[in-house]
């Protein structure tokens, strides 16, 4: 065929980008030059679509299709068994582009950034070796809580999306290093981040947060954090919302704080349940507990000696606050928060 005349190749890599093909078949190909090739590129083309001879290239590795007109990805792409790579940025796939039977594939990489996706495709959840998704630019309206599936999942890019929210299910991922959630609609971080002990980066400029859970202190790995463009950096707030406590609950705070013993033969199971769900208030000059009725509470917590983050705190009654000041060793700051390295976050982007 004449055009791989004009195709840059090695070895192990054929390189047939940047030449205008809208069309395109590898019958033609020997056998030696299908079954050598580990590295494809037709990127930077007008293809509409994937041609069904994909599949003669039978020891692929490396797939990159990006900056194509492509609609549709063609089932024969799930004989490629070795395929680990799949680059198909700037497209026009979407959710429905993708043979049943995509989730088969082992692959480790998946850059599908620049396309039309409203919804992560089921079949990307069934990839158990993947280590690096990127989805960025394109419709996403949610993270669907069976991300958790991803277990091998290392780097996650999901930035310039339509995400509002943040599942908690994405908290089970035990080797994500770096999670990059910028240039959505985001309005808070759930607590529950803090399991992901391998972070190392995290990106979320460009938000609606307003503030951070204090659980983001514990994670110890964590070297850059970047908050640039949301409201926590151009303005302060502060939330005093407070429903005034039920009389079992100022019952339950009596016997917590003052160390009455109790048990299942004193009290019915229900209430010695509820005893047990009480929060310490975190204000270390209180000692006090709530249960339902607390104060939402934002306070500041320096970073680096000169960013002050504001950190979300639920207090058990609105006079455990005190003002927040500029001096980092101010009644606004806990005895907790002077224990905290500040080498925890060695980069904090807010400019």
């Amino acid at each position: 065929m004449e055009v791989f005349e004009g195709a840059r190749s090695s070895e192990n890599v054929l390189d047939l980008s940047r030449l205008n093909l809208n069309n395109l078949t590898f019958d033609s190909l020997s056998e030696k030059r299908r079954t050598g090739t580990k590295q494809l590129y037709l990127c930077f083309n007008r293809l509409i679509g994937l041609p069904s001879s994909i599949c003669l290239f039978s020891n692929l590795e490396f797939l990159d299709i990006s900056n194509n007109g492509l609609s549709v990805i063609c089932e024969d792409i799930t004989r490629l068994t070795k395929l680990k790579t799949l680059i198909a940025k700037n497209n026009r796939l979407d959710e429905f582009s993708l043979p049943k039977d995509f989730g088969s594939l082992q692959l480790e990489v998946l850059n599908l950034s620049g396309n039309r996706f409203e919804e992560v495709p089921v079949q990307f959840l069934q990839l158990q070796r993947l280590q690096s998704l990127s989805l960025g630019g394109n419709r996403l309206k949610s993270i669907p809580a069976e991300i958790e599936n991803l277990t091998s999942l290392e780097m996650l890019y999901l930035g310039g999306n339509l995400i509002s929210s943040i599942p908690a299910e994405l908290a089970n991922l035990p080797f994500l290093s770096y999670l990059a959630l910028c240039d959505n609609r985001i309005q808070s971080v759930p607590p529950q981040l803090t399991s992901l002990y391998a972070l190392r980066s995290l990106s979320l400029h460009n938000n609606l947060l307003t503030y951070l859970p204090r659980e983001i202190l514990s994670l110890v790995h964590l070297q850059e954090l970047s908050l640039r463009g949301n409201p926590l950096v151009v303005r302060f707030v502060k939330d005093m919302t407070y429903d005034p406590p039920s009389l079992l609950e100022l019952a339950g705070r009596n016997i917590k704080t003052r160390n009455l013993p109790y048990s299942h033969k004193d009290l019915p199971a229900h209430l010695v349940t509820y005893l047990d769900t009480a929060s310490k208030c975190p204000n270390p000059k209180c000692g006090g507990v709530y249960f339902d009725s607390c104060v939402r509470h934002i306070k500041f917590v320096d970073f680096c000696g000169k960013y002050r983050l504001p950190l979300m705190h639920y207090l058990c009654s609105p006079e455990c606050t005190s003002p927040c000041s500029s001096n980092p060793q101010s009644d606004a700051d806990s005895d907790d928060d002077q224990s905290i390295p500040v080498d925890r976050l060695q980069r904090v982007l807010l400019g």
